[in-house]
């Protein structure tokens, strides 16, 4: 069999390679504790189980779902945004149900990508969008985050060729792998830049809900005329630990949502009904179900960053996400550490450049395991870096 050129120039995917890796690993019977992927270990909340039970069993809902979504889950998306963020959307031109967030942003570079084009992508960042460009035929222009300006990219120093040819900036804050946030005043100038150029701003907001000390995320919708140009992605995996349930929603510009449509409308069947009515619940009792979460991950994050430090592992508490953006010890590499790690301690890591060169340096640990297997992972790593 012959495969596709575009596929042939698409690296593996980050996730499978990791995964074989620690297989391969736990295959030799070494008690491996998985760090590295930011899959929820917590259970979905009863209400939302409750929710869906009912509505399996309704048999108006296992016919095709609505390709935009429904419209009770689409209603229920922009009262949340609005209840959230201030937003007003849409539901019926600026909302669109995804079977995921992931799903909905390889999707947008679909619809506004062709061969030649140009996206501005965060590194490291989220593979997706620089993947999903490359499947198109089009350019990943990889903008660095670094620590020195709070891993948010410099928008003004991108070169007028490349951004005269950009199609897409991808945004994501609170950040994956980083942990950085971002306020209104740098999406105030993101929106500008778009603007400016005629650039669709992407904001993938994945993290929105799970914040920490008195930080609440915003919506890039917050920002005055940041409709002409942006469009923003929500997913109910994380907050509400959902991974499995594949939900989630896009809202914003129009037109970019309407292309998005098109592109979904030959491509699925839209997203599970029950499992919309589902979502429905969780959206509408939001910050109920999202509280017990986030003070688990709380907890998480306080204890892991007072033993990594312990440890002599310099990391930062973060304001949001389910990670630790740590720092590979002095004369480490990210790869290299990340090896010693599952090798050596049976501590399974993601290694800073398996999100592009910038990550070199850094490892990222995802605090989706219980609180004793979190502080023993730290035991571990601590004995390694000691040689014990």
């Amino acid at each position: 069999m012959r495969l596709s050129q575009r596929l042939t120039q698409v690296p593996p995917y980050l996730f499978a390679q990791l995964d074989a890796r620690k297989a391969a690993v736990v295959a030799r019977g070494v008690d491996v504790i998985p760090l590295g992927i930011g899959d929820p270990d917590l259970s979905t909340p009863e209400p939302i189980i409750a929710e869906m039970r009912q509505a399996v069993g309704d048999p108006s809902n296992h016919r095709y779902p609505d390709y935009k979504g429904s419209l009770s889950f689409r209603q229920a998306a922009a009262r949340y945004m609005l209840r959230r963020f201030g937003v007003t959307v849409d539901p019926e031109r600026e909302l669109l149900g995804l079977i995921g967030a992931k799903e909905g942003l390889a999707h947008l570079v679909w619809a506004l990508v062709d061969p030649g084009d140009v996206t501005l992508c965060p590194d490291p960042g989220y593979p997706v969008y620089a993947v999903h460009t490359a499947f198109c035929g089009g350019f990943a222009y990889r903008m660095p985050l670094r620590a020195e300006h709070g891993f948010l990219p410099e928008l003004s120093r991108i070169p007028t060729e490349i951004v005269e040819r950009a199609k897409i900036l991808f945004l994501n804050y609170p950040n994956n792998p980083t942990t950085a946030v971002a306020d209104l005043e740098f999406f105030e100038e993101a929106v500008d830049f778009c603007r400016r150029y005629g650039i669709v701003l992407c904001h993938d907001n994945a993290y929105a809900e799970i914040t920490y000390d008195g930080y609440h995320a915003p919506s890039v919708l917050e920002v005055q005329g940041a409709k002409d140009v942006a469009i923003e992605f929500h997913s109910l995996s994380k907050p509400f630990n959902m991974t499995g349930w594949r939900i989630g929603f896009a809202c914003g510009n129009a037109d970019a949502i309407e292309a998005l449509g098109t592109v979904k409308n030959n491509t699925d069947s839209g997203p599970f009904t029950a499992v919309q009515v589902a979502a429905e619940r969780a959206l509408t009792q939001s910050e109920a179900l999202v509280a017990s979460q986030v003070s688990v991950y709380r907890r998480r994050r306080d204890r892991m960053v007072e033993a990594l430090r312990a440890a002599g592992i310099a990391v930062q508490p973060p304001r949001g996400t389910i990670y630790l953006w740590c720092p590979v010890p002095e004369g480490e590499t990210s790869e290299g550490f990340a090896g010693r790690l599952l090798e050596e301690a049976g501590v399974f890591v993601t290694p800073g450049t398996g999100y592009g060169q910038e990550g070199e340096g850094f490892f990222r640990i995802s605090l989706t395991c219980s609180d004793d297997r979190l502080e023993e992972a730290a035991r571990r790593i601590a004995a390694l870096g000691s040689g014990g």
